[in-house]
């Protein structure tokens, strides 16, 4: 009998250890694997004319839909991996779609809109938070058959950056972020990048460049600060043309003074890195409202003491003259951030 019982657990073992292999095979032929540069994808070409001199941009990383008041999170510490049901997306996603509208802004920056994943029910989220009166362009940062981790597993994935503009963008292109993850790990993980979309300013000859961003999250902290100072290189690259320059999304680093105003608790499962404003170039502006929290801890659904953050902002080029920045209290009633609005002049 234990011979039977030994041969049968070597058996187990060697099928599992052959299923591991041929996931691992699947997931490394199928791993996503974009080119450092390439257009982006248009989902609405109706953007009209140029952009003015005065306009406003919002930023929003919207979860895609699943990661409204009562949900966690297993990667904060929680034990959620999908949302609770398709309701709940629908849901969030209607109320991320009315508060957009009432912001009305001449760009909008999004981050963590799925285009088909698993954990958003199929949902093409695009389509719903852009209109065709719009110029909007989708890049993806995470493209996955199958997320075999952790149980139940993520599944599949196909989410990224969504930028929608009032103004006609005359090119819009995804630009690869240095990736800090090996393989096989690689091959279910992100692929971090920047979505540059290039808008024409009224009355001019040079271009208003729209960078959305969303920077590591569940690094070491190196896979930060290389993508930041990637994102650096690009900007002063573009404002050394005479182009106006506005980065603007999820940091996923507290912006100066963030650290005092949401202290972080010895407990929590999740820091944020910092961004260092003595390495900026001189004249250039790190923005953030820090009277409203931009992003929550999800070790739990939303309560009085749950962590907060102040991470999501703009970054501008010294000829981008700040007018006002405000973040949005939603009360993380649709997502686990909030957005933020910025009126600027482009002097």
């Amino acid at each position: 009998m234990l011979k039977v019982l030994l041969k049968s657990f070597g058996g187990l073992l060697a099928a599992l250890a052959l299923a591991v292999l041929a996931l691992v095979a699947v997931l490394s032929a199928t791993e996503y694997r974009p080119t450092q540069q390439e257009p982006a994808q248009a989902v609405y070409a109706g953007g009209a004319g140029a952009a003015p001199k005065t306009l406003s941009v919002v930023t929003w990383n919207i979860g895609y839909g699943g990661l409204g008041r009562e949900s966690d999170f297993f990667m904060d510490g929680g034990s959620q991996v999908h949302p609770l049901g398709r309701q709940i997306v629908e849901k969030n996603l209607a109320g991320i779609a009315a508060q957009l509208d009432a912001l009305d802004a001449d760009v909008v920056f999004l981050q963590e809109v799925d285009a088909g994943s698993r954990r958003s029910f199929g949902i093409d989220e695009r389509a719903l938070l852009a209109g065709p009166d719009t110029d909007a362009y989708y890049a993806p940062n995470y493209r996955c058959l199958f997320v075999p981790f952790p149980l139940p597993p993520i599944g599949r994935v196909d989410s990224g950056l969504l930028t929608v503009t009032k103004a006609h963008a005359d090119q819009a292109q995804r630009e690869a972020l240095p990736c800090p993850f090996a393989w096989p790990v690689r091959t279910a993980n992100l692929k971090r990048c920047l979505l540059v979309s290039r808008v024409p300013v009224a009355g001019t000859d040079r271009q208003l460049v729209l960078i959305n961003l969303h920077l590591e999250a569940y690094d070491d902290g190196a896979g930060k600060a290389a993508q930041t100072l990637a994102l650096g290189r690009l900007m002063q690259s573009e404002y050394e043309k005479g182009n106006y320059v506005v980065a603007g999304g999820d940091f996923n680093q507290s912006f100066p003074g963030a650290a005092e105003a949401y202290p972080i608790r010895e407990n929590a499962a999740w820091t944020p890195g910092t961004l260092d404003a003595q390495a900026m170039p001189s004249g250039w502006q790190l923005v953030c409202d820090l009277s409203v929290p931009t992003c929550r801890l999800l070790d739990a659904p939303l309560g009085e003491n749950t962590q907060r953050y102040g991470i999501d902002g703009f970054w501008l080029s010294p000829n981008v003259h700040l007018a006002d920045v405000r973040g949005v209290d939603a009360g993380f009633e649709f997502s686990d951030h909030n957005p933020v609005r910025l009126e600027i002049v482009l002097e």
